[in-house]
């Protein structure tokens, strides 16, 4: 069994650290926005944590680094850009407005805090990968071809969905080509795949435990920040949407669905 108690408490320290500076930075800009390009730093930061304190690091410890640093700081550019320049988006004015009054303290915990805690669950699978011992097998090749394709489909979904909204003659259009023409959430279809692809390293190093991670995450996508919350409200401002649902898989990439048009 693969597991450190102190390495693993030391991650939460990290994240809960992050976490309080972030808010702080929330207080003075009175805007949310950056939480979500903090998401993916909170786990190269718990990453680092882990493998500066393992007692021994080898190969797969490096491997994993590296791709969670690309994949993290990948992200977190994309996320910063996007909303450049922007109000606070509109899901964290909703939540401040549901906890007045007092957000101010309220926001330590919701969202920071609860992101921090969610984040270092999640994280179960970087530890157990950077802490067993063992060599690079098969699963560690299995878990590069899958973090690839994880890593494919969310990036190019990124770029494909931000060129889109980026044409004036695009407003309240709905992508269908591309990625997005297989499934609705090419992006988190990727990012589904790297969390399993972590999950790989880590059964591999011996911690088939740490499941608990891409389970957390993976429901996560589908039924709390990923899926569920875009396609709440989307019908509303997207006309087209209802048919691009009846046709488009919600998640997993699939031939599209032979349906009529629906009738207004």
């Amino acid at each position: 069994m693969v597991f450190d108690l102190h390495v693993y408490a030391n991650g939460l320290v990290v994240a809960l650290s992050i976490g309080v500076f972030a808010w702080l930075a929330s207080l003075v800009r009175r805007d949310l926005g950056f939480v979500d390009a903090l998401w993916p730093l909170l786990f190269l930061a718990m990453t680092s944590s882990y493998i500066a304190l393992a007692s021994a690091v080898n190969e797969r410890a490096y491997l994993l680094l590296f791709m969670v640093t690309v994949w993290a700081v990948r992200l977190a550019l994309f996320v910063t850009l996007r909303g450049w320049g922007h109000a606070e988006d509109r899901h964290y004015q909703a939540l401040r407005a549901d906890n007045e009054p007092g957000f101010w303290l309220k926001s330590l915990y919701l969202p920071f805090g609860q992101q921090a805690i969610a984040a270092w669950v999640i994280s179960l699978p970087l530890l157990g990968a950077t802490l067993g011992g063992n060599l690079l097998g098969p699963l560690d090749f299995a878990a590069v071809a899958l973090w690839l394709l994880g890593f494919g489909f969310e990036a190019v979904g990124d770029q494909q969905l931000a060129r889109f909204r980026a044409d004036p003659a695009n407003s309240g259009g709905v992508l269908e080509t591309g990625l997005w023409h297989y499934t609705r959430h090419p992006n988190y279809f990727g990012e589904a795949c790297i969390w399993w692809a972590y999950y790989l390293f880590a059964a591999a190093a011996g911690a088939w435990w740490t499941v608990v991670g891409p389970i957390l995450m993976t429901f996560m996508l589908l039924r709390i920040s990923g899926v569920a919350l875009v396609e709440r409200d989307i019908e509303s401002r997207r006309p087209g949407y209802r048919n691009y649902m009846r046709q488009t898989n919600a998640f997993i990439p699939g031939p599209r669905r032979a349906v009529p048009a629906e009738i207004a």
